[in-house]
């Protein structure tokens, strides 16, 4: 999806996953610093949205995710995952219930396999899943943000903002009225701050939801059987994960930032030591500087000094080895 936002002045479109949207608008710190501040909004319209309707809704989805959802209130916003058999994280889900529909957005080009996945679980169950990405735009109002939500936006309130699933064509109107626009790499800037792990990004085909620190956030414990289950408990119960998600300070006299996959050695090791991880997003940040979420093995030493390819890193725990 290409969003008319794009024709904003200064608008530099964005690459990769989040082509369609803008990376920022002429001026990424002044954007970090206007979200930071409460102030403007994220065009989100890139991303996949996903709806449940029906009177089984939650309680079916109760079955399928990570998250206890089958007593969810009303306009409680919260987050799940969806595993496959062995622990590995396939989908996140960004959830609220509206009273009729669950509302869901996902990761870019990822709601087909979602919905084919969900369709195939579906058996007797009152529900019908529908993809509304093609009519339904995300926007992302920061916290403390006083901009009104227009009425027929459906509205999901986290700690870290408010994001409206908003009517597509009414997303120009809504820009007009709730500006400054900020673009993804400001968000992607404030994210990485908050330690909040995407899909994608900090995911590979083998990470479980321990070694990002989405267990209570997006997996809850006490909850029934579903898909994956049993490696969440084992994990939980009997060991440690095998890699954990740290926050590096990155040397801010390199130019360039270590890009995401970029492979992270013990800096007392030298160029040719062994690999413990990975970049997974590395950003600019308006007070911070440099600064990235990294995957790397759980026994590397907390204190350990780390080189992200040829960039000198300080780490910062994130999830406990």
């Amino acid at each position: 999806m290409k969003s008319p936002l794009l024709s904003l002045p200064g608008a530099v479109p964005a690459e990769g996953v989040d082509e369609g949207v803008a990376a920022h608008y002429g001026d990424l710190f002044r954007e970090q610093r206007a979200l930071a501040d409460g102030t403007g909004f994220v065009d989100l319209s890139h991303r996949g949205v996903v709806t449940v309707t029906g009177d089984d809704r939650l309680s079916w989805l109760h079955l399928l995710l990570t998250q206890h959802v089958s007593d969810l209130p009303t306009g409680q916003a919260t987050e799940a995952l969806i595993l496959s058999a062995n622990g590995h994280i396939e989908h996140a889900l960004y959830l609220v219930d509206d009273g009729t529909s669950v509302w869901a957005h996902v990761e870019p080009g990822s709601q087909e396999a979602l919905i084919a996945y969900l369709e195939s679980m579906k058996f007797f169950y009152r529900v019908e899943v529908a993809d509304r990405t093609a009519d339904t735009a995300v926007v992302h109002l920061p916290a403390g943000s006083i901009a009104q939500a227009p009425a027929s936006a459906v509205v999901r309130e986290t700690p870290y903002g408010r994001d409206l699933f908003l009517p597509r064509e009414e997303l120009e109107s809504f820009a007009a009225e709730a500006g400054p626009a900020a673009g993804i790499l400001a968000h992607e800037a404030l994210r990485v701050e908050q330690h909040r792990p995407r899909l994608g990004f900090e995911t590979d085909h083998r990470t479980i939801p321990h070694e990002l620190g989405w267990i209570g956030t997006a997996v809850h414990l006490q909850k029934g059987c579903y898909r994956g289950q049993e490696t969440v408990a084992r994990v939980q119960n009997l060991g440690k994960p095998p890699r954990r998600l740290v926050f590096l300070h990155l040397d801010g006299s390199e130019v360039h930032l270590p890009p995401n996959g970029a492979e992270i050695r013990l800096a007392d090791d030298g160029p040719d030591g062994r690999k413990v991880g990975f970049v997974t997003t590395s950003v600019r940040h308006h007070e911070l500087g440099p600064v990235a979420l990294a995957l790397i093995k759980r026994n590397v030493p907390v204190d350990a000094r780390l080189m992200a390819e040829e960039t000198a890193a300080a780490q910062e725990t994130v999830v406990e080895p």
